[in-house]
């Protein structure tokens, strides 16, 4: 649909970057209009994570090419793999319900999605615009404290722009994690998780708690309903959103309209500009969201919405700091295992753990902890409340001395 488009102004995020001295040279694969969770939506074809990948390669040289590979996870892959590999120092991405963190996750990488409104949506191509927020993949804590730095703030073209004055986040090399009071849900331990993550969550947990951090288990009791939730919410903001796509404005429109008429153009032009996972999110949010249907769907899922965020602020007030997690059920799974289930069950599956953030429109952190039987990355996530970015960020770098992840080194040539 925007192949060729070009658009007409520069997101701000970016606007930050540059005039802060970044060197912006790219844009990344992704999952078209952020609708996956492995990076294989992309009218550009698949992106290939870099961790497991020689594992696969048939031949040599130019000739070379893989019989298999491992996902980088979705919607983000491409910025995730830009930076595992060491292209560039930093990505951005966007996270709607983990589009950052699970990317992340699965190619070894520090991926933050802020607190919404910390960072201005002006020039982010909107999926679901109460929940969408633009991510950071880096590799250290460090440098994902570099940029949101940068890039933070507020912006009077994005409405949703949070306009107070946050000073800048600082990594402390004295933060003591002693008496910081930290949760772990019960709900995020599910049905289908690999072994291997619950008992690296359980060993990082131990070591928090040996590291003075206050550490024990604690309930959201509608997380289990944040994917059905989601499901319903998205797909309404999605036909929303997608209806300014209609071949008159701008992006694609057919040359060759079936029916001789304003409805033939854009019933042409959407089927041929959309794929079939957006083709089918426009339809299943218009279903939702008829007459007859709206109070029984999209009503309902806002109530959840509301109690889900509600089950998050009893958490802070309760006196927690941060909540630990798992980001997701496994590490990188084969393309060939992936496809195995299709686009929207794999969404159910992929987004369990973080979701629920986004719901919320708070901070969440995905944190590399270590390589799994197979030398996969391993990794977990930290999640806060609203503007709490900085306690975030310097208990995810203690936690980054601690385990000290084993991140890929380029081989001189």
């Amino acid at each position: 649909m925007l192949q060729n488009f070009i658009p007409p102004y520069t997101a701000r995020v970016v606007e930050k970057l540059i005039g802060a001295g970044a060197i912006v040279f790219g844009k990344t694969n992704m999952d078209e209009f952020g609708m996956g969770c492995g990076t294989l939506e992309s009218i550009f074809g698949p992106t290939k994570n870099v961790w497991g990948l020689e594992e696969y390669r048939i031949g040599g040289g130019e000739l070379s090419s893989f019989s298999d590979w491992r996902i980088p996870g979705g919607s983000s892959g491409g910025s995730a793999v830009a930076v595992a590999s060491g292209i560039c120092f930093a990505a951005l991405g966007s996270d709607t319900g983990g589009s950052t963190r699970n990317p992340a996750s699965y190619c070894g990488l520090i991926g933050l999605k802020p607190t919404y409104g910390l960072l201005s949506r002006h020039g982010l191509i909107p999926l679901v615009n109460s929940m969408d927020v633009p991510g950071i993949l880096t590799r250290t804590v460090d440098d994902c404290a570099t940029i949101l730095n940068v890039v933070k703030g507020f912006d009077e073209n994005d409405s949703t722009s949070f306009e107070g004055n946050l000073p800048p986040v600082q990594i402390s090399p004295h933060f003591s994690l002693k008496g910081v009071r930290i949760g772990i849900p019960d709900e995020f331990s599910c049905p289908g998780m690999d072994p291997e993550v619950i008992q690296c969550w359980k060993d990082t947990s131990d070591i928090l708690e040996k590291s003075g951090a206050c550490v024990s288990p604690m309930s959201l009791p509608h997380t289990k309903y944040s994917i059905a939730c989601y499901g319903v919410l998205n797909p309404c903001e999605v036909a929303s959103n997608m209806a300014r796509y209609d071949g008159l404005r701008y992006g694609h429109r057919t040359p060759h309209p079936k029916l001789n008429s304003t409805q033939g153009l854009y019933a042409q032009t959407r089927h041929e500009g959309f794929n079939h996972v957006v083709r089918g999110r426009i339809l299943a949010g218009n279903y939702f969201l008829l007459k007859e249907n709206y109070d029984k769907y999209f009503m309902q899922a806002l109530k959840i919405r509301r109690l889900i965020s509600m089950d998050f602020e009893k958490v802070w007030h309760s006196g927690f700091d941060l909540l630990f997690t798992p980001v997701t059920l496994s590490a990188a799974p084969t393309y060939s295992d992936f496809i195995q289930l299709d686009n929207r069950t794999q969404t159910s599956v992929q987004d369990y753990c973080t979701q629920s953030a986004n719901m919320a429109g708070i901070p969440a952190l995905s944190l590399p902890i270590k390589l799994n039987s197979k030398g996969l990355p391993l990794s977990l996530q930290l999640i806060g409340p609203m503007f709490s970015e900085p306690k975030l960020l310097n208990v995810a770098k203690c936690i980054e001395r601690i385990v000290d992840f084993p991140q890929l080194k380029s081989i001189p040539r």
